[in-house]
């Protein structure tokens, strides 16, 4: 992805808060481009980051418990809210979870 590596699919067990995520993501409108959900080591703990469609939306970086750490990137600027500036250059492991294929 970032560096031109293929992408594996992560076929570990999903955190409950992120199967349901998934399922409510299933029943929005499909956006475009699809939505999806990667998984990642950052800072040393495994965060989840989930893109939302294109134009402004912000994308979402979770932690293991679900909870937002920050939007890496979209808004007006498309860089995000800007707290976590370094997500892109040290994220590591990358496994995509998984991706509206409607």
């Amino acid at each position: 992805m970032p560096d031109g590596t293929m992408v594996q699919f992560d076929t570990t067990a999903r955190p409950g808060w992120l199967e349901t995520r998934i399922q409510n993501l299933s029943t929005e409108p499909r956006q475009n481009p699809p939505a999806r959900i990667m998984r990642y080591r950052f800072e040393g703990q495994v965060v989840y980051y989930e893109t939302l469609g294109g134009g402004d939306q912000y994308s979402n970086l979770y932690d293991q418990k679900g909870k937002i750490i920050c939007h890496p990137e979209g808004g007006i600027t498309g860089k995000g809210d800007g707290n976590c500036r370094y997500f892109t250059k040290r994220r590591t492991e990358e496994r995509l979870v998984w991706q509206d294929s409607r």
